[in-house]
């Protein structure tokens, strides 16, 4: 079953995990003593599916907020940020360095990825997938302005033909992007002109690619309410017909000044491959509050309108389950009590989604309780990572598992199927950014059976 512990083990568990919250108290975000394990749980259940999972084994000392490809042999790639500083470079490039590391015996063992000299390498943010011929290909997640043709930005692609031994790159991805600007800063106020490759990189069965960017087009101005320098995003999606080295503009899969605190922005893209629904595309994506859905049923020319979506009745607005615990934490714009609706609520960050060979769906994402004051006080129980899963192509999703509950998280996951049908390898963090705060990369394996009736 999901749960392997016995009775008396799951009460020894609890107690310590009592225990430790008792000493540590609201400074448990600056990491415990004694690490105590967290216990997958469900919280949406329709009783067709049952879930077994490994225990948590560390993966990347240090590291947060992975990014991963497992490949058709079981060799699995992941990279995470690490707490230092990055090569200087004139190129945009992530604020913090990024570790590689990818292990060929079922993330038993790993090795280290060793960069060039003053290379800062691929950010695997934008997305990384092997296509049918075993070829493996990744994007920067990053796009940064041609000084040379107006609306057209540079990519950089790499490419392995090896399960990651060796790589070649970064090779120049020419993206045209009519319309494109640069308004924004990032949501630290820093320079920030580039658009936004993120999360999934999609084979159709026409071999052409599609993936999604967020970014800006002319007219795009709302300001962040949290980061006024911040303008709100729209997430678009681009295809490629040569495997990656050229991509186009094919639509704007959401924009709405009006939704969340940050537009749309992280989005993921599915290619629904099984079912009444074959060919259709799904893309989640954050908003800053709630996280929002569109569905194209034309190949990606045209989408419904983005409305929020949410898992298991975990509504980020509900407050009121929440606001006593918060009332003594002040915030950006005050204490945290009802008056207090720009930082109050919580937030779903960072969704990921993957088909399985079944055909079943399974969607990752992460809730934050409050949408800021989580760092300082994580223990509110819906705070935490989590695992949804479908059984009808994504019309509903009634089975959720949280992942980790009332920890010290940055809410991002990353997740894969491995070669063994339906066994997914999911990999989350446990910690934050503030210096000296004890933070990795950790990795568990769930498998899911579906009952006979």
């Amino acid at each position: 079953m999901l749960n392997p512990y016995s009775p008396q083990k799951l009460c020894g568990i609890m107690a310590a995990t009592l225990s430790l919250l008792a000493v540590t108290g609201a400074n448990a975000a600056e990491g415990p003593a004694a690490r105590v394990p967290n216990l997958p749980t469900m919280v949406e259940a329709d009783g067709t599916l049952r879930f077994d999972h490994t225990e948590e084994t560390l993966v990347l000392p240090k590291g947060l907020q992975p990014s991963m490809l497992v490949t058709k042999s079981g060799a699995t790639i992941l990279q995470a940020q690490l707490p230092d500083k990055p090569f200087p470079t004139e190129r945009m490039h992530y604020p913090s360095a990024l570790s590689t590391i990818v292990s060929y015996d079922g993330a038993k063992t790993w090795k280290q990825i060793p960069l060039k000299a003053g290379d800062n390498g691929i950010n695997l943010e934008g997305g990384i997938t092997q296509l049918r011929d075993g070829t493996i290909i990744a994007l920067d997640t990053y796009i940064i302005p041609d000084k040379q043709r107006a609306y057209h930005g540079i990519g950089q692609l790499y490419i392995s033909r090896d399960e990651w031994r060796t790589v070649e790159g970064p090779i120049d991805a020419d993206f045209d992007l009519p319309d494109s600007c640069y308004p924004s800063k990032d949501d630290g106020g820093r320079p920030h002109e580039a658009q936004r490759l993120h999360r999934r990189i999609i084979e159709l069965p026409s071999g052409d690619l599609l993936t999604t960017i967020y970014g800006w087009l002319k007219g795009d101005s709302e300001p962040c309410p949290y980061e006024p320098r911040m303008i709100k995003s729209r997430v678009m999606l681009v295809r490629s017909k040569d495997r990656g080295r050229h991509w186009k503009y094919e639509s704007t899969v959401a924009v709405d000044p009006a939704v969340g605190t940050e537009g749309f922005g992280e989005p993921v893209i599915l290619h629904v491959s099984k079912g009444p629904k074959a060919g259709r595309l799904i893309c989640f994506m954050r908003t800053g509050r709630e996280m929002y859905k569109a569905i194209s049923d034309d190949g990606g020319k045209t989408w419904t309108k983005a409305v929020p979506h949410t898992f298991a009745n975990l509504d980020i607005n509900r407050t009121e389950l929440w606001v006593d615990m918060f009332r003594n934490i002040k915030g950006k714009k005050g204490m945290l009590d009802e008056k207090n609706l720009e930082e109050l609520p919580g937030a779903v960050v960072d969704p990921d989604l993957i088909e399985l060979r079944s055909g079943l769906l399974v969607a990752a994402f992460g809730v934050r309780v409050t949408q800021k004051a989580c760092w300082r006080e994580p223990r509110h129980p819906w705070n935490g990572n989590y695992l949804a899963v479908s059984r009808d192509h994504g019309e509903t999703w009634s089975n959720v598992i949280r992942m980790t509950s009332g920890v010290l998280t940055t809410h991002y996951m990353a997740i894969e199927e491995t070669p063994t049908d339906n066994r997914i390898y999911v990999t989350y963090d446990l910690g934050g950014w503030s210096r000296g705060m004890h933070r990795d990369i950790w990795g568990r394996f769930i498998d899911i059976t579906v009952k006979s009736k």
